[in-house]
């Protein structure tokens, strides 16, 4: 099986601050990745440098076996942290924005997806509440048909009634030869949905699995590995 990202001796600095630190990480193609850690390992850095938002100091980075470049950044669908679109803008007409970048964006899945979280596309952002606008974000995102999806906090502004919905369209909007990598806290929401399981700890890869292996052999879930691990 091929790897879509591949991280070898990663390294990324912060000024004296060594976010990523040797990194090695692969995720292959067709899987759900889990990318998780307490706050200031270097996940969201981690993703942004497969975005392509961030140089790297040292080491490599490799999505589809090319470094980061302007063709790769077409290969990746990309969720940030934090809201990025325009608040003036309606929401149809982000719609079209996207349709008109990008030549992957399938308006109509987006579309129904929008109406299925009774979502108005005549609104503008800035009327939106954060959680709506979140969805609209997941929404663009996963209308795509790329190879790699980066998701940063894909549900940690939503009510937990959304969340059960988000995580179905994640599963059913996206290629099964496509890859899934999603960072989040809510580990016991997402975990049904993972293949592959990441612990990153300091800027290294601390402990990787199998979120199905983990519950057959040892019977334990993932957010409860996570908690012994980094139990304070």
């Amino acid at each position: 099986m091929a790897n879509i990202l591949e991280c070898r001796g990663l390294v990324k600095k912060y000024g004296s601050f060594i976010a990523l630190n040797g990194l090695n990480f692969a995720v292959p193609e067709g899987r759900i990745v889990g990318l998780l850690g307490t706050n200031g390992s270097g996940k969201t850095t981690l993703i942004k440098l497969a975005a392509g938002l961030l140089r790297k100091d040292g080491g490599e980075i490799l999505i589809g076996g090319n470094p980061p470049s302007e063709k790769t950044k077409m290969d990746i669908s990309y969720l940030p942290e934090r809201t990025y679109l325009y608040s003036w803008m309606k929401v149809r007409d982000i719609l079209d924005l996207f349709a008109d970048f990008y030549s992957d964006f399938d308006r109509n899945k987006a579309v129904d997806m929008l109406r299925a979280l009774h979502v108005d596309t005549g609104l503008k952002l800035r009327t939106l509440s954060k959680g709506t606008k979140e969805k609209v974000q997941l929404v663009l995102v996963m209308s795509r048909r790329a190879r790699l999806y980066l998701l940063d906090e894909p549900i940690g502004g939503v009510d937990p009634a959304t969340r059960d919905y988000i995580l179905n369209t994640i599963i059913s909007n996206y290629n099964p030869d496509s890859s899934v990598l999603i960072s989040t806290h809510l580990i016991s929401d997402i975990e049904n949905i993972l293949d592959d399981f990441y612990f990153i700890h300091n800027g290294q890869v601390f402990l990787q699995g199998s979120a199905e292996e983990l519950r057959n052999k040892e019977g334990k879930t993932v957010d409860q590995l996570f908690r012994e691990v980094f139990r304070c």
